[in-house]
């Protein structure tokens, strides 16, 4: 893991989660799939509504792409571990993390991209977190997608001070951290890729 996502996070993943991750595979894999979804839908997202930001757009056209790949990747481990698809509600980490985000621009473009830091660095940190405990291939697959995430983490970051005040992205960013490591440690009832301490 990038040293300096551990000292971005304010928490580390608890080790309960990972517990709980290991006895439940099928549902990490599935929301897995779900997230990598919503990050192509994100980058997508952006691309619609700062259309005149034509460094953002060209990056978050190749990150849609590359979450999708991802996506597609997930689906094949689904698909050869005989885990059938159905619904898995989101969990409450990304709304938690979006009620941060200001209403007015500049600040919601800057937000939306220290939010997505983020998720960015939470999920590095828990591909991390997760390798040693995983069979072979899906140790391996995860390892690769640690380090991708590490990019996506520096890149969202990167955006925000491009886009934003230095200053009110450090406090950005100290703000969402507080909330971040809050959903992170405290009790969920459900175990989500995302969750935080299975209740």
């Amino acid at each position: 893991m990038l040293p300096e996502i551990g000292e971005f996070l304010g928490c580390s993943t608890p080790d309960a989660w990972i517990a709980a991750a290991l006895q439940q595979q099928d549902v990490m894999l599935l929301d897995h799939k779900n997230c990598e979804f919503k990050a192509a839908s994100t980058a997508l997202s952006l691309i619609a509504r700062y259309n005149a930001h034509v460094d953002l757009i060209n990056y978050m056209s190749r990150l849609a792409r590359e979450e999708l790949v991802h996506h597609e990747q997930v689906l094949r481990l689904l698909k050869k571990r005989r885990i059938g698809l159905r619904p898995v509600s989101a969990s409450r980490y990304a709304s938690g993390l979006r009620a941060t985000v200001r209403s007015h621009e500049p600040q919601k473009l800057v937000d939306t991209l220290v939010v997505g830091a983020f998720i960015e660095a939470r999920s590095c940190e828990r591909f991390a977190a997760l390798v040693p405990h995983l069979d072979e291939e899906l140790g391996k697959f995860y390892y690769g997608l640690l380090k991708s995430e590490g990019r996506h983490f520096q890149n969202y970051l990167r955006f925000a001070y491009q886009y934003g005040d230095a200053a009110d992205v450090e406090q950005t960013i100290e703000r969402v951290r507080a909330v971040e490591a809050e959903l992170i440690q405290s009790p969920d009832s459900e175990f989500r890729f995302h969750s935080g301490v299975p209740a």
